[in-house]
């Protein structure tokens, strides 16, 4: 068993946003993302893997396909692996995602950044 704290990896920078690997195991990988008030996640797809986020904190828009959803503390989000996916925090608080993608498409995914 592995415990962690999500505030652990709740970490901001000014430059860009930010990801930090909780867990890598096998072909899945759980990390937290985490935006500063208009920093963005640009637009790409995760091919063969099925993406699960959670917004621990704060409020932004995920856009999936062109199309555009507010989405707040709280909410549930899953991806499939051929949409198109990008987000951005264009409201004033600290926004942190928190992340699993189901089988890693390539060791670029599960790296901090």
């Amino acid at each position: 068993m592995e415990k962690n704290s999500v505030r652990a990896f709740m970490e901001y920078s000014e430059d860009k946003f930010t990801k930090r690997i909780i867990y890598k195991k096998g072909e899945t990988t759980a990390f937290v993302l985490n935006f500063l008030p208009g920093q963005a996640l640009p637009t790409h797809k995760h091919p063969g893997t099925e993406v699960y986020l959670y917004v621990i904190a704060g409020s932004g828009t995920i856009i999936i396909d062109g199309n555009e959803t507010r989405v707040s503390e709280k909410d549930l989000i899953h991806v499939d692996s051929e949409e198109e996916m990008s987000f951005k925090n264009n409201g004033s608080e600290p926004v942190s995602l928190y992340v699993v993608l189901s089988k890693i498409p390539n060791e670029q995914y599960a790296k901090n950044i």
